[in-house]
């Protein structure tokens, strides 16, 4: 954790124990203390947790970044007790609004001091148990989501057969360092919307900066869980969203046609933390140079890491067009996902086309009735110019699915010069990932912040992902780099896992 971010943590947990010390000070008076303890931080708190007759160690606990600012409004309510307040109500602000409830309180004329044997006598009603129980329970839940690990459950087929539809995940925030939310004030364990709506389940009223504790980079080859870069505006409608995104709409059609146009409206716009959630493997690192040939990966000019349950389609065909069916390739132990739009498995132009990893390959292979010499994998010939492919530029880049590149991925503190000819790899990352103005002037200049210049220093490390579905998969070929600031967590071991009933050979797996 770099030293300011721990500078600043501290600093909230003194401004928490120490702007209700006003009202605090007088309570000391009534209880019997000197009344200048109430203005030393973490003292006033043993001092509260004594005349309470509470346990001492808990102003220790308070030393333990961000767990510390939990602690504070538990030492807070059960100092409210010995002056008589029990109510729900009462330890709610006693907890949220201290600076203003301990004033209060100390010119409460109902308020009286009945100490530690006076709290001994009060009896709590059930309900408070099983109130105090599930707050306590949201709490943790909320600490361990936050900076130990979360579940996730896989939507789509992008990185089948790695990871299939309804495996859930548990996701690990300490891989790359917790990320402290940019949205706090949310609603607990719910992502961007509340749940059977389209209303959002957080506030910006406050809104934190990107800041990460004990960060380390991602690793090339990691699964990672990122929010998705264009995730920023959405079209706020069911069969849109992040599947169909705003982004893409406004490439096609304008900006102002979009915008102007009822049936892709209402927007939506979301701070990082609130984007959707996507799940990758991460191909690039920041500085390395990426490009694809033939559908094959390469990093800094050597063949990239092919997962074994990495998948893409063949076609081929059998021997005396024997026909085969789905049936019976899965029971040759070949995996057929055939319940999306682009199936596994399908007969095209006479020709039979099949989603295979590379084990599958051999399998398919030795099938007495398959012709080896048919079987051809799909690829996009270069010539073939995809105008959906990032960076949306077809003047300066040719580029389709299966032949890309090459490109820099973007390294903190390393500058690019910047020409007409690569503005449009870099023109994102710097106005919306790194929060610049950037004007680009008709003779070929660039005005960055208000300042002429054609270089350009990154400030945040930037990562290509892409799904191990290569066929299947929305990924960094069509929405460009993932900047650090997104990054969620690695997917570290799959928990649970149904199709029809579980997957018990899933359960409790690693992923590599």
């Amino acid at each position: 954790m770099p030293l300011h971010h721990l500078l600043v943590v501290y600093l909230i947990s003194t401004l928490l124990v120490l702007l209700p010390s006003f009202g605090l000070a007088k309570l000391f008076k009534i209880a019997g203390r000197e009344s200048w303890k109430a203005y030393i931080p973490f003292y006033n708190t043993w001092v509260m947790q004594d005349i309470a007759q509470r346990p001492k160690h808990w102003v220790f606990w308070q030393f333990i970044p961000v767990v510390g600012w939990f602690i504070t409004p538990g030492i807070f309510i059960e100092f409210s007790k010995v002056f008589c307040r029990f109510s729900f109500l009462d330890h709610l602000c006693a907890s949220i609004f201290a600076p203003f409830y301990f004033p209060w309180l100390a010119n409460n004329k109902d308020a009286r001091f009945i100490g530690p044997e006076g709290v001994k006598k009060h009896q709590k009603p059930g309900w408070r148990e099983w109130v105090d129980a599930a707050v306590f329970a949201v709490v943790a839940a909320t600490l361990i989501r936050v900076f130990i690990f979360e579940a996730y459950v896989i939507p789509s087929s992008s990185m089948e057969k790695t990871l299939l539809i309804n495996d859930y995940l548990f996701v690990s925030k300490f891989s790359y360092g917790p990320r402290i939310p940019n949205t706090p004030l949310s609603v607990p364990f719910v992502h961007n919307y509340l749940p059977g709506s389209t209303m959002k389940s957080y506030t910006t009223l406050i809104e934190l900066p990107y800041i990460r504790w004990f960060a380390s980079p991602v690793k090339r080859n990691d699964c990672v869980v990122f929010n998705f870069p264009e995730g920023d505006t959405v079209i706020n409608k069911d069969g849109y969203q992040s599947a169909l995104p705003y982004y893409m709409f406004e490439r096609a059609l304008g900006r102002d046609r979009v915008l102007s146009d009822p049936e892709y409206q209402p927007l939506a716009v979301h701070p990082v933390d609130k984007t959707d959630n996507y799940i990758k493997r991460c191909i690039g690192v920041a500085g390395d140079s990426l490009k694809i040939v033939d559908g094959i990966v390469y990093i800094n000019n050597q063949p990239g890491f092919i997962s074994p349950t990495s998948s893409t389609f063949y076609f081929f065909k059998t021997r005396n067009n024997v026909a085969v069916d789905v049936d019976f390739l899965r029971e040759a132990k070949i995996r057929l996902n055939m319940e999306s739009d682009n199936p596994d498995f399908s007969i095209v132009n006479g020709e039979y086309k099949i989603n295979l990893t590379l084990p599958e390959l051999d399998i398919l292979k030795k099938l007495p009735v398959v012709d080896p010499n048919s079987i051809i994998k799909e690829s996009f010939p270069a010539s073939y110019v995809e105008g959906t492919t990032f960076p949306f530029d077809t003047l300066n880049y040719r580029w389709n699915r299966d032949n890309f590149g090459p490109l820099w991925v973007p390294k903190k503190g390393a500058t690019v010069t910047l020409s007409p000819q690569n503005i449009a790899l870099y023109r994102r990352a710097i106005q919306v990932y790194e929060k610049n103005t950037l004007v680009e002037n008709p003779n070929g200049t660039y005005v960055i912040n208000g300042i002429p210049t054609n270089k350009y220093t990154f400030k945040m490390d930037y990562y290509w992902m892409m799904g191990d579905n290569r066929h299947k998969s929305q990924d960094s070929r069509y929405w460009g780099f993932v900047p650090e600031d997104h990054v969620v967590g690695k997917a570290a071991m799959i928990w649970f896992s149904y199709e029809n009933g579980p997957r018990w050979k899933r359960f409790f797996k690693i992923i590599h």
